[in-house]
């Protein structure tokens, strides 16, 4: 039938035409957190509009709260406090499910949402977040949007979207031992760019995709937005319904039983169209590491920053200048070996119980180098349990690293807690903006791994080198 998976989701969805060539597409799951949550809540209450179907609408507590030990209402960020309490308020007036400070099943959105199968293969999801599009690891159809478009779909259970365009990533090969999912997202976006994704829906698979478990598929999905994709999604398979059995959310019995069959069919059709279509090879990949202010700038951790980009030419030479500038480097740099102040693991992308696992193998038994601050935050509650019911918290903090509470945390900067100005960090996270995790802060990007093994080291160091 020529039909990709997004297409089978789009299609199924489709309630009807919409003026100026947009498509009405009934929305399955809305996810709320406290940062815009309770701003769509409020415009709907001063609209006088109830939610319409608040059984299928979610609300976290995630990114602006404190994670330190014994935290509460209150935020170091301004204002952050009002944010908590009115979609607390909000919430409980609308009737939404709310994972609150105190709720087990508290934490990141993209982390909670998969862990308690409110996302499902199939189903289309959205949240005012641009990392929504993590979910697609499920093969569900997720996307961010803004505020304004959330109390659409909350009072009316639909989107009006323009269809986007597809596109098919086919990664062959195996990724070599010690180079993860995040590696090879930071790799795609070397390669093909911070535009490369151009408003697609993307589709991962070949080879090294299937060999991804799901929290690896979430890791990569996670970074679509950085491709600057409408969204990705991965077509579902036997280790995402081993995943979501028993999930709070998921179907169970006979619901179970015709979901997988549903489910299994959703795959792209053998000669299913796609407007773009690359090829890579998981071969040509090592453990990475971003050098400048964009994840499109980028290379191994044996390599150095490199004097132009002769290939793809991506980069203005103004931007890569000011890029330098600001992460105070040259061409020619070496990246392992450059010292570093902090090292952070957390973030939607890389703080799921796998990711704290690894990690904790390599710092086992070693020290945090003097003079590093290391900070390990899990992205859920749920997360945070396991690794300490697992002892991977011990680990952490003999090691030297904070252990905190679950939230986004310094993943962002938003007026609260930072680094500090100049301070080199190498993090776990999916952005290395300007001063995006705290004002002058430069941020390298990278695995968990690459974070435990730099942390040891006290300098930018190659996981590969630390025997587990």
């Amino acid at each position: 039938m020529n039909r990709t998976i997004f297409d089978k989701i789009w299609d199924a969805h489709r309630v009807a035409g919409a003026p100026g060539g947009l498509d009405l597409i009934l929305i399955d799951r809305i996810l709320l957190h406290e940062r815009t949550g309770g701003v769509a809540l409020r415009g709907l209450e001063e609209r006088g509009l109830p939610v319409f179907a608040p059984d299928q609408a979610f609300a976290v507590m995630d990114h602006i709260i404190d994670t330190r030990p014994g935290r509460t209402d209150h935020t170091l960020m301004p204002t952050g406090t009002d944010f908590i309490r009115a979609t607390r308020d909000a919430a409980g007036r609308a009737g939404i499910r709310l994972f609150d400070l105190d709720d087990p099943r508290q934490g990141i959105v993209h982390v909670v949402s998969p862990e308690l199968g409110i996302v499902l293969p199939g189903a289309t999801l959205i949240c005012p977040d641009s990392h929504t599009c993590s979910q697609g690891a499920l093969g569900a159809l997720a996307w961010g949007i803004g505020s304004t478009e959330a109390e659409h779909a909350l009072a009316t259970a639909t989107l009006r979207v323009r269809r986007p365009p597809r596109m098919r990533v086919r990664v062959d090969g195996e990724l070599a031992p010690g180079v993860t999912a995040k590696d090879l997202a930071l790799a795609l976006l070397g390669r093909f760019g911070v535009g490369g994704g151009a408003g697609h829906v993307v589709e991962y698979g070949g080879r090294a995709i299937r060999a991804l478990d799901v929290e690896g598929r979430l890791t990569l999905c996670n970074m679509g937005t950085e491709f600057a994709a409408f969204t990705a999604i991965i077509a579902p398979d036997e280790k995402v319904i081993d995943y979501l059995r028993g999930r709070d959310f998921a179907p169970a019995g006979e619901q179970w039983d015709a979901a997988i069959d549903h489910w299994m069919g959703l795959a792209s059709d053998p000669d299913a169209e796609f407007d773009i279509e690359h090829v890579f090879d998981a071969r040509d990949v090592a453990p990475m590491v971003s050098w400048g202010t964009s994840p499109q700038q980028v290379a191994p951790i044996d390599g150095v920053v490199p004097a132009h980009d002769a290939e793809t030419r991506q980069d203005s030479d103004d931007a890569r200048d000011r890029a330098l500038a600001y992460m105070g480097l040259t061409p020619g740099d070496r990246l392992a070996g450059l010292p570093i102040d902090a090292a952070f693991i957390g973030s939607c992308t890389n703080s799921r119980i796998g990711d704290l696992r690894r990690a904790a193998a390599l710092l086992k038994g070693r020290r945090v180098a003097d003079g590093v601050r290391a900070i390990c935050v899990p992205g859920s509650t749920q997360v945070k349990r396991q690794a300490e019911a697992e002892g991977l918290d011990a680990i952490f903090q003999a090691a030297g690293f904070e252990w905190r509470e679950s939230g986004c945390s310094m993943c962002f900067f938003a007026g609260g807690e930072s680094f500090g100005a100049q301070e080199r960090v190498i993090s776990s996270t999916n952005r290395n903006f300007e001063s995006r995790q705290g004002p002058g802060t430069r941020t390298h990007l990278a695995s968990p791994e690459t974070v435990a093994a730099s942390a040891i080291a006290g300098r930018i160091a190659d996981p590969r080198r630390v025997a587990a």
